[in-house]
């Protein structure tokens, strides 16, 4: 037999081989429902963000189907409708911008001049009102986080930020904007955005990264809302609901 190479596989993808496991097994038949966020995480002993990048998984690959307000089913397994999930999940892309974008907002409130504030103006002017989630405002997303960077003039660290960010374009957080995004969740980070040129323009180092990594844990708890509850929605008294920031 021929040596393979060695792929670490990341927690959330064990997570989902173990519960595809126990579908092929018939412990979850077609149809079930499967226990909760929380009592999957406590039977695991691993985190809530953990448990929902597995079950994003197992749906993009079509083994079950999330139902906001209702829980996450069972369903017929179809080679049609499988998908790689191969690959960093959602948190872990977000742990790493917060900790690479902090630095380079904290690096460009040092070197910004008039024109780099302009810049962000314009793209936050853009930004203003747009319904989101949809392509035109992801690019400006991207762009606003791109120009940041670009004010360190620094072409390796530009293309990091870039390739980061393009990493939403995948299929998990394609599921995850459906479920967890909407204008609510889009005005919050526009007022983040808004924070974090603010600080830039007062050439504030800490504020900057501060305001940076901020509103990089933001979107990670805007994404660890209960599949349960709907973004934007009151809390209903009992209702499930993950602790925002705990990622």
């Amino acid at each position: 037999m021929p040596i393979e190479t060695i792929v670490p596989r990341r927690l959330y993808q064990q997570v989902a081989d173990q519960l595809t496991q126990l579908f092929d097994n018939g412990e979850y038949p077609v149809g079930a429902r499967l226990p909760s966020e929380r009592d999957l995480a406590e039977r695991m002993g691993i985190s809530r963000p953990t448990i929902r990048e597995a079950l994003i998984a197992l749906e993009v690959q079509g083994r079950v189907r999330i139902r906001v307000g209702s829980g996450i089913y069972v369903t017929k397994p179809s080679s049609a409708s499988a998908h790689s999930t191969a690959g960093e999940g959602p948190f872990e892309l977000l742990r790493a911008r917060e900790f690479i974008e902090g630095a380079a907002a904290e690096e460009a409130a040092r070197h910004a001049t008039d024109a780099h504030i302009a810049a962000l103006d314009d793209i936050l002017a853009r930004m203003d009102g747009m319904a989101h989630p949809g392509p035109k405002s992801i690019a400006l997303d991207r762009e606003f986080h791109a120009s940041i960077a670009s004010m360190l003039d620094n072409a390796v660290l530009v293309r990091v930020v870039g390739e980061l960010f393009d990493q939403r374009m995948n299929p998990f957080f394609e599921r995850l904007s459906a479920y967890f995004e909407d204008h609510s969740t889009w005005k919050a980070a526009f007022e983040e955005h808004r924070l974090v040129r603010d600080a830039i323009a007062a050439r504030d180092p800490a504020a900057a990264k501060a305001a940076m990594q901020e509103h990089l844990r933001r979107s990670q708890a805007r994404f660890s809302i209960s599949f349960r509850k709907k973004p934007g929605t009151a809390k209903v008294p009992g209702m499930e609901e993950e602790v925002a920031g705990a990622v």
